[in-house]
Order: structure tokens, then sequence, then C-alpha cells
């Protein structure tokens, strides 16, 4: 049976849409007119017979559904269900129409007898190499539920990282976009009133008066020629960073900042060691493993890294010296990773390291934001303080004449 996409009016004449499951579309249309529904449109939600499919399935879905979707299949699967019959209950329990297409035509692939790992790969844009991967050697080892299970609190702890990141990167920037906002206000209506007033007593202004009516004036007449100019370059600098041999040098340049370099080398390599963690664990074999983290770090020079790695692994040398040969991995990292080869509890050893640098991001985040908060508010009152102090200063100076 086959999924399909359908769409048609009930008795009242409201128009219905929804998924049911079909040998044929001429079936679907038999299911729906007895359910006293006239069918207006019936297509195939399989990737290879269905543009909107195909679609959903290049786009992807946002990272929270994906993620409860996984949890979701994880819980069904340890309680018991078989794959088809759970993937039937996610379908129905949705109520994303994207996630809803991508787990029929999911259902629709394995009723036509391929794997899950095999249905998954005809949606890369859905699903990552890791999760293709992971389900792919829980299949083989027979244990699809306990992978889904370490898969689902994976993406959990991936996804909260990501918004840490992202929250702490938002703050900083909205606060200096209001500054900007406000200034240029300043700048460009209250400013030039008040210096009207100025000009018609013919008095010699302070110097920070005049600079600022300067500023002004610039600000008026060159104010929207600067601000495209400023978002052109930073248009033609992202599509000069397509570039490979650009792209790698502006992020050798961000690992070499003294706050930020940290953080972003940090955040590589708790993502490198949970990725080699979880498939390690799960019985993909080293090589692969690397290969897939190396795919999942967003930084040219620490994927080159991992790049050499691969190679001396290949020649026998253990993967503790041959990231440490590199130079780009934290201490601790090749520490927990040699310990773990010793013991060979390595994909625990992965495990602890990626919980030691989650732990360094979320220390370097709150440092963060514990300086840039009073350094932009600072930044900020300091700016208009000056204004304040360019228009009261002729105020002043007008009194004075006037005793």
């Amino acid at each position: 049976m086959a999924a399909f996409r359908y769409t048609a009016f009930d008795a009242a004449g409201k128009e219905q849409k929804g998924l049911l499951e079909a040998d044929s579309p001429r079936t679907a249309r038999i299911q729906l007119r007895e359910r006293g529904l006239l069918p207006i449109e019936v297509e195939s939600v399989n990737a290879n017979n269905s543009d909107a499919g195909s679609n959903v399935l290049r786009r992807g879905l946002p990272r929270s559904e994906l993620v409860m979707l996984t949890a979701q299949l994880s819980t069904l699967l340890n309680a018991g269900l078989p794959l088809e019959k759970a993937l039937t209950a996610v379908t129905e329990q949705s109520e994303h129409p994207r996630s809803r297409t991508v787990l029929a035509t999911l259902r629709s692939d394995i009723l036509e007898g391929k794997s899950f790992a095999q249905a998954l790969a005809a949606a890369p844009g859905v699903f990552p190499p890791l999760y293709r991967s992971l389900v792919q050697a829980g299949e083989q080892s027979g244990h699809l539920d306990t992978v889904m299970a370490r898969l689902a609190e994976y993406l959990d702890k991936r996804d909260q990282t990501q918004q840490k990141v992202m929250l702490a990167l938002a703050y900083p920037a909205v606060v200096t976009l209001v500054a900007l906002l406000v200034v240029t206000g300043l700048m460009s209506y209250v400013v030039p009133q008040v210096v009207t007033v100025f000009a018609q007593t013919k008095q010699t202004l302070p110097w920070l008066t005049r600079a600022l009516v300067a500023t002004s004036d610039f600000v008026r007449q060159w104010g929207m020629v600067v601000a495209l100019i400023s978002v052109s370059a930073l248009i033609l600098f992202i599509r000069a960073l397509r570039a490979p041999l650009l792209k790698r040098r502006f992020h050798r340049l961000l690992l070499k900042l003294p706050l930020f370099g940290r953080l972003f080398r940090a955040v590589n390599t708790a993502r490198m060691a949970s990725t080699l963690s979880i498939l390690v664990g799960s019985g993909v074999p080293l090589l692969t493993a690397l290969e897939t983290a190396r795919g999942l770090m967003g930084l040219l020079p620490m994927q080159d890294a991992v790049a050499n790695a691969m190679a001396k692994v290949r020649e026998g040398v253990s993967l503790s010296r041959a990231l440490h040969s590199t130079r780009e991995f934290p201490p601790v990292l090749i520490h927990l990773i040699a310990s773990g080869e010793s013991s060979g509890t390595l994909a625990a050893m992965l495990d602890r390291a990626a919980q030691q640098q989650e732990q360094e991001v979320e220390r370097k985040l709150a440092t963060f934001t514990t300086l840039m908060e009073p350094l932009l508010i600072l930044v900020m009152g300091g700016l208009v303080l000056l204004i304040v102090l360019a228009i009261m200063m002729p105020i002043i100076d007008m009194n004075q004449l006037v005793r």
C-alpha cells in the first residue's frame, strides 16, 4: 500500500485535506467517497512520484520537529511496536503537514520492502548523515530501539546547545541595533532642530557641538548611502565566503579571536565528541564515524584536522595521537580519548569529553553575556551623554552671556 495526499469536499461543501493509504489512486478515491467526501485531487506522497513530497524531502524539517519525531519513534519502538505501526502512530499524532508527508513517505517505502535506512536515504534533506548512519547501525545490530533513544537524546542536547549559543549572540546584536537606531534618529531629526535655534544666535559654538553638527549633517546627507554600501559589502562578503580558500582563512581568523575563538572551538569539539560517542557506541566503524563527525563540524580548519587524523588512523595510529598531532583540539579531549582507548571504553570517554566541552561552552557563554551587558550599556550611555553635552553646552554659554 502507498500513501496519498488528498483534497476533497464534504457534504457541507467544506474543503478537507489529509493523508490516507490505498493500493492505487483509484482505490483512494473510492475510500474518500465511502467517507462521504467528494475527491478533487489525489496524489502520491512518494518522493519518486510527487513533486510536493520531493520538495518537502529536500527542504527538510525544523530541528525541534525532527527531535520530537525521533523521540516519539524511540518511545514507540521501545514499547515493542513494529516500525511500520510506530510510523503510522506518529503520523496520526503529528500536527505538522510536512512531518506527516515525510512519515507517510517513509512508511510507504518500508511497506515496499525497503529498510528504514534505505527509506531515510531517499530524504537526505530531512535526515542528516549521522541520523542515517545510526539507523543503519541499529538495524544491522538488531537494536534499533536503543539507537533511536540515544539519537533522540543527542538531537535534543545539540538543539539546546545551539539555542544557547544563538540566544547569547542575539542579545548583543539586538542591543547594538537598537543603539544604532536611537543614535541615528537623534542625529537625523533631533539635533538639526536644536542646531537651528543655535544658528539664529550667531554665537561661536563649542567644539563638541560643532563635531555633533558635522556628524549630523553627514548622517542626513550620506547615511542612506553608507547603509547601502554596508549592506552591499556584507552581501559580497558572504558570497565571497563560498570560495574554500577565503572561507578557510576566515574560519582560521575566527579561531584566533580572544573570546570567541575558544567558544567556537569548544562548540565544534563538543559536536565531534558527542557524534563519535554515539556512533562508536552503536557499532559504527571508527573511520566511518570520523567521516560523519567531520561533516557536522562548522569550521573548515577543524574539518581539515579531522581529515588529517583519519589519514593517520588508516596507517595504524591511535585516535588520540592522530588528533593530538593536528594541534586543533583541547588537551582534555586527547587525554580522555587516550584513556578510553587504553581501557576499552572509548565511547564512554568520548561522551564524557562531549559533556566537558558542553560545560565549557556554557561557561564561555556566561562570561560573554556577563561582559557584554554592562559594556553595551556603557557604550550606549556614553553616546547619548555626548549628544546631550553637545546640546547643553551652548545653552549654558547663552545663560552666562545673559547674566
